[in-house]
């Protein structure tokens, strides 16, 4: 290339506004290495070529006319779960489903803030599991290594944003789906608090266990783009305090004390951690007492939140599982867990609301004496492609608990947590620590997550490009892509 083009989202939206580049040269490289890297990473389920190349020349326009926002004229992307003006939403299911007349209110907080959403990224059917594959699109690869999957279900948005398609992405979580990828391609991903991005046009998602959040290389673009999209629609069920986020990654935090915690919560089901994965967790914990936190080893008290997040998954899969346009081409696992949350959508599902204070008050006990809770983001380093596509329903619950047994009781509490990058395997993988907050608190998860980003740098370092199977990616890749 004949000049060096900016790669972070607040890297992109300050070029722009400087005149340094134009909205059309950034979303032509950003779509040019969309195509490049398709047929290799499969990320994208929706490219919006035409429809991007014309609001970005309508945001050169824009500029040229003096107008600032915050991301005017950036390139960016989203899950296909949330609605876009134009495109369907098929949430990773097979079918022809129906083009959107209007965008959801993430993507509307994008569009005023003047992003170019270029396309929509593969998820697993329905978000249910930490891969990313399925009949509908196939499988979504790991830039780090192509034989793995990214992890899911925010798994396209993942490889999208670690790959360099694209500065930063928006995914969903609803039992990690956010900080489970982002462990697992090398990335800073933030579950916010439940409502601070709002799921309109469904009042919550998955009966309040879903959040909308960011993916991006450093925690300054997690928290622009949490920021840009943060608020609520007048519809929603869940509209907490504002909060600003972007200048807690702008200072230190105060001294804190930290529990660092490897103790899962109870499932019945066999789990256990990797060792590098727990030396890699350890290591982030050594860092921070070096940077002057008391951390001490000390464990939630999780009690039953098990046993209330199971028919708030599965009821919101038998809602889902209704919109989808012939359901006789569901994933059979999918069909399974939709008779189940049709059993658990009454009694069982008031009941797991009603016990959520219940476990605010003891799973916070621990707030009481610490600030924030360190744990595994993953018990193991990302599976290969298709270790689970085989499997029954029962078994894949139980493979993908025993993977990933941290992320999802905070998903039933409703608070913030932080995936950040914890180093890699002896094979070269990469696996992540979680940094989990009260109520609200996702400044003070953003502030000590960028002190560390400070002392680790892990936004230097890019995935190869080629993949383990001995596969090399397409040579215009190579060109487009960032190099490690």
């Amino acid at each position: 290339m004949s000049r060096s083009l900016p790669q972070g989202l607040a890297e992109h939206a300050r070029a722009l506004a400087r005149g340094e580049v134009s909205s059309r040269e950034l979303v032509e490289r950003s779509l040019a290495r969309i195509e490049a890297a398709q047929p290799t990473l499969n990320a994208f389920r929706r490219i919006r070529a035409e429809a991007a190349l014309a609001e970005a020349d309508a945001a050169d326009r824009r500029l040229a006319a003096g107008e600032r926002a915050p991301l005017l004229g950036v390139p960016v992307a989203v899950k296909d779960d949330m609605d876009v003006a134009g495109e369907p939403t098929a949430f990773g299911c097979p079918g022809e489903f129906p083009v959107k007349t209007e965008d959801g209110e993430a993507a509307r907080r994008l569009r005023a803030a003047g992003a170019v959403i270029v396309g929509k990224t593969n998820t697993p059917e329905l978000g249910q599991w930490p891969f990313t594959e399925g009949p509908a699109f196939g499988d979504t690869r790991n830039p780090w290594n192509t034989g793995h999957t990214p992890g899911g279900s925010s798994g396209g948005t993942a490889a999208a944003v670690a790959a360099g398609l694209v500065p930063a992405a928006l995914g969903s979580d609803g039992a990690g789906s956010v900080r489970i990828p982002a462990a697992w391609t090398h990335l800073v991903g933030i579950k916010p608090q439940r409502g601070r991005i709002s799921t309109w046009p469904d009042a919550e998602a998955f009966n309040g266990i879903t959040g909308i959040g960011p993916l991006a290389r450093t925690v300054a673009d997690a928290a622009l783009l949490l920021d840009v999209t943060s608020g609520s629609h007048p519809g929603d069920r869940h509209q907490p305090p504002a909060v600003s986020v972007l200048p807690a990654a702008e200072r230190e935090p105060r001294r804190l004390r930290i529990a660092l915690s490897y103790r899962t919560a109870f499932t019945g089901t066999p789990k256990s951690l990797h060792p590098e994965v727990r030396s890699a967790v350890a290591g982030i914990s050594e860092r921070l007492a070096a940077l002057g936190h008391e951390v001490l080893e000390e464990d939630p008290r999780y009690g039953p939140v098990g046993l209330t997040f199971v028919p708030r998954a599965t009821a919101g899969v038998r809602e889902w599982a209704a919109r989808v346009p012939d359901p006789a081409l569901l994933d059979p696992r999918t069909r399974g867990a939709a008779r189940l949350g049709r059993l658990l959508g009454g009694g069982p599902l008031r009941l797991a609301r009603s016990a959520e204070a219940r476990l605010h008050a003891r799973v916070g006990e621990i707030f009481h004496r610490f600030d924030v809770v360190l744990t595994p983001t993953t018990a193991t380093p990302p599976p290969a492609i298709g270790a689970m596509a085989s499997l029954s329903g029962w078994h894949t619950d139980r493979t993908m608990i025993g993977h990933c047994p941290y992320a999802w009781p905070w998903n039933v509490l409703g608070w913030p947590g932080i995936s950040v990058p914890a180093g890699f395997t002896g094979g070269g993988l990469p696996v992540g620590a979680q940094l989990l907050g009260p109520a609200n608190s996702e400044p003070l998860l953003v502030s000590l997550a960028a002190q560390l980003e400070a002392d680790q740098r892990w936004y230097e370092r890019w995935p190869s490009l080629a993949g383990s199977a001995g596969e090399a990616l397409p040579e215009r890749w190579s060109e487009a892509g960032p190099v490690a």
